[in-house]
């Protein structure tokens, strides 16, 4: 079996995982882990932009502080987001440096309303690009850094234990179809999301949960499942992806109407298309309940005007016959982010030695019960730096023993592929239908006796990047279940129906 040491090895290569790696690299060898290719993650396709006080005055900062713990409903870890809120804005500054280019209006940056925002803070780049901007910037940066290297297209199977403590990962080399250890003194999980659970997500393929679903096989805690954020506005066209179409686009105006041609928000909230996601989430899906088509409308706005301000967006839409700045979009909801994950502390250390887990994968407290809109960059460069330079206690940690403790899998008792793929059609099928929007006690049981058939993916030796990632799917589908199960009230994302 193949064997290779590092001192920190991270697993994931969004922003969080980035810019972890590079305050990593002061303080030894880093091995960045990526299960695709470098660009294949949820921050590079983030649109919105980036809520940050960059003028770093007190009363801004405050207000970016009351406002994500309104958003989370009273679920937040106040000292988590005061970290987030304070921090933030060094973090921002410090790309600047490294030469990320946010858009500007003249001399200042441009700043737009989002929900559930008082202010406007939301930082952009490229009109809709922000992640891209900010993924190619740390990529530069972490290229310039003599001991840091990428590794693609290697799937990170399972933590290696020994005494309760992490001795590194397991790996999956497809080209080699084998198995071989990673040993390292820390181990970061940045493996985002887990929206591919769904059936509609705006999530890249590779968010099959990964890492929460190694570190619950681990026995690591994790925290906060049931609450999956649902973004209100996604594409909803036949036979075209569940492309998100950003909250950004509310806040410069866009309407959301009904097939009746109805302005329908103000009868669910006073801020209207402005309220809390979950709020507009809801109120979008009781009007498709009732037979509507949902649409957004930017009409009113200056062709020109939108078709600079999204770009992406535009280009996106066109390629499926709607025109942004002309045609109203038809809308629906789709599974955009996690809010729970692997339970951290502020430093983004785990509930198991020598491991840590920072961005969407991890469950600092920041979101509480609903993520505030353009919060998830920012966690992800606030607490991958944290992260990074709390492996300095760690740099003197005497080498890894070099013995194996994960043995190749016996494949004799393959499946074949359409066994995985047709269960992860029920999984995700199951966990839009019955643990969605709206659940009730009897989709949640319902949905978990679903879950017990899939026993043999557990049980099952293939050795394929489909098998493991179908296995991941079911571990995290079954802790959703579990978690909003265990919450019997309605609160943010989580909202139980009585039938």
């Amino acid at each position: 079996m193949k064997k290779r040491a590092v001192d920190f090895v991270v697993v994931g290569s969004g922003v969080a995982g980035l810019r972890a790696a590079i305050s990593a690299s002061c303080f030894g060898n880093v091995l960045i882990l990526n299960k695709g290719s470098l660009n294949e993650s949820a921050s590079q396709n983030a649109q919105g932009g980036v809520a940050t006080a960059l003028n770093e005055e007190e009363s801004e900062i405050d207000s970016h502080y009351q406002d994500t713990l309104s958003a989370g409903r009273g679920l937040c870890n106040a000292e988590a987001v005061r970290v987030l809120v304070e921090e933030g804005p060094k973090r921002i500054r410090e790309l600047i440096a490294w030469g990320a280019r946010f858009d500007k209006i003249g001399a200042q940056y441009a700043t737009v309303l989002e929900g559930a925002h008082t202010k406007d803070r939301i930082i952009r780049a490229q009109g809709d690009a922000t992640g891209a901007e900010i993924v190619k910037t740390l990529v530069t940066q972490a290229r310039k850094i003599s001991n840091l290297q990428f590794l693609s297209n290697h799937f990170a199977c399972d933590l290696m234990i020994e005494n309760g403590v992490c001795q590194g990962i397991s790996v999956f080399d497809p080209e080699e179809n084998n198995i071989y250890s990673v040993f390292a003194k820390g181990v970061i999980l940045t493996t985002g999301g887990a929206g591919q659970v769904f059936s509609r997500t705006t999530n890249p393929a590779v968010a099959t949960g990964d890492g929460i679903a190694m570190a619950i096989r681990a026995g690591v805690l994790v925290a906060d499942m049931e609450f999956v954020q649902f973004h209100p506005t996604s594409l909803f066209l036949p036979n075209a992806p569940s492309f998100l179409l950003s909250e950004a686009m509310r806040g410069e105006g866009a309407l959301l109407r009904n097939s009746h041609d109805k302005l329908f928000m103000s009868a669910y909230h006073p801020a209207a298309e402005l309220a809390p996601r979950d709020i507009v989430t809801r109120a979008i899906w009781n009007e498709m309940q009732e037979g509507k088509t949902v649409y957004l409308d930017l009409t009113h706005i200056k062709s020109s005007f939108v078709r600079e301000r999204f770009p992406t967006i535009d280009k996106t839409c066109r390629a499926y016959g709607i025109d942004i700045a002309r045609d109203k979009i038809p809308v629906a909801p789709a599974a955009h982010y996690m809010m729970g994950g692997i339970k951290t502390d502020l430093f983004g250390r785990t509930s198991m030695g020598r491991l840590w887990a920072a961005g969407e994968v991890a469950a600092t407290g920041v979101h509480g019960a609903n993520r505030l809109a353009s919060n998830a960059l920012l966690e992800g460069l606030v607490f991958g730096a944290r992260v990074g330079e709390d492996l300095q206690d760690f740099s003197s940690q005497p080498e890894t023993p070099q013995t194996s403790l994960f043995a190749p899998r016996d494949d004799t008792q393959a499946k074949h592929s359409d066994d995985y793929y047709s269960a992860q059609d029920c999984v995700k099928n199951t966990m839009w239908n019955d643990v969605g929007i709206i659940r009730s006690s009897l989709s949640l049981e319902r949905a978990m006796k679903t879950m017990q058939q899939f026993a043999w993916v557990m049980s099952n030796q293939t050795l394929s990047r489909l098998a493991l990632e179908t296995r991941n799917l079911v571990i995290v589908a079954e802790a959703i279940i579990t978690a909003a199960q265990a919450r019997k009230e309605s609160i943010g994302a989580h909202f139980l129906s009585e039938i």
